[in-house]
């Protein structure tokens, strides 16, 4: 349900400081010497098709914020050591549903990391669980914890047959890691040369390409059949590749696939909010300690469950497509995947909030630099 009045069209996109970090702050300048005649912002509760909750005590200092925006979220399944079968997925979800605040209803759905080793059986045994939900495909190399994924996609042809047959949705990781291709072209390259011949060699496998971010993949999905949807992420809403070098190197920014150019992003909004089924949300909030980003070689990944309603609002607001928010965040995603939508509310308010510096992450002191650290942020949940 929604409950809300259309605002008039804003800026499309956030603004920068002059030392050329992105800030939402200028544009929220703009916006409330505007007449806004909605201040509450009433969505059926959305689901979150792509997180990261880690383990141990990180999983318990980051899982509250997801449990408290989302109903449902599809967990990544790249710990160390990686989720492989079905016994240890369950496992995983009883120490998420250990985590979990008092008298919260958040549903943890899992998944499978694939491996060069994955067996049919391994797959017909997710399939016929309770929890399972997905397989995810990371190509060995290609992002954080990706050591034992696929090194060649044939070699997981078996399982990923058994998945079409027992109609289990891939998730895809999509990019190439051929050391000879550039990094900014990692995701067109996989698109024709890994996405394209599975969808021919499987042409009933539901398959989602996650957290896309090129206009190419944008164009690859509405172009391609009705079996086939992408996530997307608030980074690669919100921000360019002018992200990671504003003011000087941004390791809070650097998140794999990496940011791409203003086009791509332009592109990832326009569909984003362009009320099309087969785009949903998928914040792929993967935090870090800040040790782990603020070193000569940080990890890959973007914190972003702190604020990710607030992100998706303030986004779609300022390219005057509120209206658009509840389809994206709701519906689409438990349709792509054959669940009922949610039936109960959230509520979010206008009511400007800045983002902490940082949070409490894991044990020792540790600490996760949040998205929009320090910035002026106008919606709250």
């Amino acid at each position: 349900m929604r409950d809300y009045t259309r605002a008039g069209p804003t800026p499309g996109g956030p603004a920068a400081r002059p030392n050329g970090k992105v800030t939402f702050e200028a544009l929220n300048l703009r916006q409330r010497r505007r007449r806004h005649p909605m201040d509450r912002l009433t969505l059926t509760r959305p689901d979150d098709w792509h997180l990261h909750l880690r383990d141990g005590a990180a999983l318990q200092t980051v899982l509250p914020f997801s449990a408290n925006a989302f109903k449902r979220a599809i967990v990544m399944p790249n710990l160390q050591p990686p989720v492989t079968t079905v016994e240890q997925a369950a496992a995983y979800r009883e120490r998420i549903l250990g985590a979990l605040p008092a008298g919260s209803g958040f549903e943890p759905l899992m998944t499978l990391y694939l491996t060069d080793r994955t067996t049919p059986a391994e797959i017909g045994r997710a399939a016929a669980s309770a929890h399972v939900h997905a397989v995810k495909l990371y190509p060995a190399g290609a992002t954080t914890h990706s050591e034992a994924g696929v090194t060649r996609i044939e070699r997981a042809h078996a399982a990923i047959e058994r998945m079409q047959d027992e109609g289990l949705p891939l998730l895809l990781h999509g990019e190439v890691t051929d050391p000879g291709v550039d990094v900014f072209d990692r995701e067109s390259r996989f698109l024709d040369a890994v996405l394209a011949p599975l969808l021919r060699r499987f042409p009933r496998l539901k398959i989602v390409l996650e957290h896309i971010t090129t206009r190419a993949a944008v164009e690859f999905v509405r172009s391609g059949p009705e079996r086939l949807a992408a996530t997307i992420t608030p980074q690669h809403l919100i921000w360019n590749r002018n992200a990671l070098f504003a003011g000087g190197l941004q390791p809070h920014a650097f998140c794999l696939p990496v940011l791409k150019r203003e086009r791509d992003r332009e592109a990832i909004l326009e569909a984003a909010v362009s009320g099309h089924p087969r785009f949903f949300l998928g914040t792929d909030s993967a935090p870090h300690a800040r040790g782990a980003k603020e070193r000569a070689c940080g990890c890959a990944g973007v914190f972003s469950a702190h604020a990710a309603l607030a992100l998706y609002a303030q986004t779609f607001e300022a390219a005057g497509h509120l209206d658009m928010l509840e389809g994206f965040a709701s519906h689409f995603g438990a349709d792509f995947y054959g669940m009922a939508r949610n039936r109960e509310t959230i509520t979010l308010t206008r009511e400007p909030w800045r983002v902490p510096q940082a949070y409490p992450f894991g044990a020792d002191g540790q600490q996760v630099v949040p998205m929009f650290a320090g910035e002026l942020l106008q919606w709250r949940f």
